[in-house]
C-alpha cells in the first residue's frame, strides 16, 4: 500500500455510513475517465496530480474520505493532505470494492 497515512477505513463501513445519513466529505482522485466511469454519489473530484494545488477546496477541520479505484493513489493524497493538517482517512479497497450507489 502506497503512502504513510494514519486512518483507513473499508468500503462497506462507508456504504452504511452514507445510508445512515451520515453527511461524509469524500474526495475521489482518479483521474477524469475513471471519475466519469462511476463515482460514490456526494463526492468531489480532484485527481491526485491536483491535489497539491487545490487543497484549499477541502475542510480541514472535517473529516476527509479519499477515494481512488484499488486505495493506492488515495494513500498518497492522503500522505500529502495529512501533511498539510487534514484530516483525512484512506478508503482501502477503493471503488474495485465499492458495492453501494454510484453515479
Amino acid at each position: 500500500m502506497a503512502g504513510k497515512f494514519s486512518k483507513a477505513v473499508m468500503p462497506q463501513e462507508v456504504k452504511q455510513r452514507l445510508a445512515s445519513g451520515e453527511a461524509l466529505i469524500i474526495v475521489d482522485v482518479r483521474e477524469d475517465t475513471e471519475w466519469e466511469s462511476g463515482h460514490i454519489p456526494g463526492a468531489k473530484h480532484i485527481p491526485l496530480g491536483s491535489i497539491g494545488e487545490r487543497h484549499q477546496e477541502l475542510d480541514s477541520s472535517r473529516e476527509t474520505i479519499v477515494v481512488c479505484r484499488s486505495g493506492n493513489r488515495s494513500g498518497l493524497a492522503c500522505e500529502v493532505l495529512e501533511s498539510k493538517g487534514y484530516n483525512v482517512v484512506n478508503m482501502t479497497g477503493g471503488m474495485l470494492e465499492w458495492t453501494g450507489d454510484i453515479e
